[in-house]
C-alpha cells in the first residue's frame, strides 16, 4: 500500500532500550493465569506453541479486557519520547517502524474527518514502539502478546519483532498484513472514542457468560474499521494488498490459531472471532467504506 511519508504531527514514543515491567499474571479478563498456559504449552510444543496460544487469546488487541475497554480516566496525552529522541529516530529505527508511522498519520488524516461527520471529538493516539519488554498505562507490555490498544493511555503498542513473526511463523507476510495489524488496533482506539468500548466493559461485567461473544464482535468490528480505512484510501492500495490482508485475517482466526496449537476450536471460547467472520467483516468494510456498515452489535450479525 501507497503510503505517504509521516507528518509531523503524529505522536509516538519509544520505549526499545528502556526496561520495562514483566508480568505473566495478567488479567480482568478470566481463566487460567496466563503464565500457567504457556508453561504447560510450551512444555508440549516450544515457542510455537506458546506464540500460537498467545497470539489466540491476545493478538489485535485481545489482551486481558482491561486493554480493550475504558479503565479509569484517560490521562492526559504524553508529549516528547522518554529518552528524548525525535520523532525521525523513532520511526525511522527500521523499515518496519517508518512503515508503522506511515500508517498512523494516514489513519489520523482518514479517521478524524469521518468522526466529524457524526460529531465525535477526535483524539489521535499515541504509538509506543517497544522491543521484548515495555510498560503502557494498562500495564506490562509483553512482545508475546503482540499488538495491542490501550484506552487508559490511547497507546497502540508494538513490538516491530512481531512482523516479522507474522511473517514466518503465522504465514502472513505483506506490508499491507503489517498495516491492517495498525488499522485494527486504531479500530479499538475508534470505539474507545464513540464509547463502543466502555458499553461492552459494562455488558460484559453484567453478563459475564456472554463476555466471549461480547469481545469476538468488538473485535470484528475493529476488523471491520480497518477495512474502511484502507476503503477510504482505496487509490492506494496495490495489486495483491487485499488478498494479503484476508490472509492475515484468516491466519489470525481463533479456529486456526487453535488447530495450529494442537487444540480443537470450541466456538465458545473464541474471543476474536473465525478465520471466516474476520475475513468476511474486513471484507464489508474494504467494500463499504462507511463505519456505519460495521455494526457487528446488531442482531444477527455475527
Amino acid at each position: 500500500m501507497r503510503l505517504d511519508d509521516y507528518d509531523n504531527n503524529i505522536d509516538v514514543e519509544d520505549q526499545r532500550g528502556q526496561g520495562g515491567g514483566f508480568s505473566l499474571g495478567g488479567g480482568g479478563g478470566g481463566g487460567f493465569p496466563l503464565g500457567l498456559i504457556l508453561s504447560l504449552v510450551g512444555s508440549r510444543f516450544g515457542i510455537l506453541g506458546i506464540l500460537l496460544v498467545v497470539g489466540a487469546s491476545f493478538l489485535f488487541g485481545g489482551l486481558p479486557r482491561q486493554l480493550v475497554g475504558p479503565v479509569g480516566e484517560t490521562p492526559s496525552q504524553q508529549v516528547g519520547k522518554p529518552g528524548g529522541e525525535t520523532l525521525a529516530q523513532a520511526c525511522d529505527v527500521n523499515a518496519f517502524s517508518h512503515e508503522s508511522c506511515n500508517a498512523l498519520s494516514s489513519l489520523n488524516k482518514t479517521w478524524k474527518p469521518l468522526l466529524a461527520q457524526e460529531n465525535i471529538p477526535f483524539r489521535a493516539p499515541k504509538l509506543v514502539f517497544y522491543s521484548s519488554q515495555g510498560s503502557s498505562g494498562c500495564g506490562a507490555a509483553q512482545s508475546a502478546m503482540g499488538p495491542f490498544y490501550c484506552p487508559t493511555d490511547q497507546g497502540i503498542y508494538i513490538d516491530t519483532d512481531f512482523y516479522t513473526e507474522l511473517d514466518k511463523k503465522l504465514g502472513a507476510g505483506g506490508d499491507f498484513a503489517r498495516v491492517y495489524v495498525m488499522a485494527h488496533e486504531y479500530g479499538h482506539h475508534v470505539q474507545n472514542l464513540v464509547g463502543t468500548s466502555a458499553k461492552v466493559t459494562r455488558a460484559q461485567r453484567s453478563n459475564p457468560d456472554a463476555a466471549n461473544a461480547l469481545s469476538v464482535r468488538l473485535e470484528l468490528q475493529a476488523d471491520c474499521y480497518a477495512g474502511v480505512w484502507a476503503a477510504q484510501n482505496r487509490a492506494r492500495i496495490e495489486p495483491g494488498d487485499v488478498e494479503e490482508g484476508l490472509r492475515a485475517a484468516h491466519q489470525i482466526g481463533d479456529d486456526t490459531l487453535m488447530k495450529a496449537a494442537g487444540r480443537t476450536p470450541v466456538e465458545s471460547a473464541f474471543t476474536h472471532g473465525s478465520a471466516e467472520q474476520r475475513m468476511t467483516w474486513l471484507r464489508k468494510g474494504l467494500d463499504s467504506g462507511n463505519p456505519g456498515a460495521c455494526n457487528t452489535f446488531a442482531d444477527g450479525a455475527v
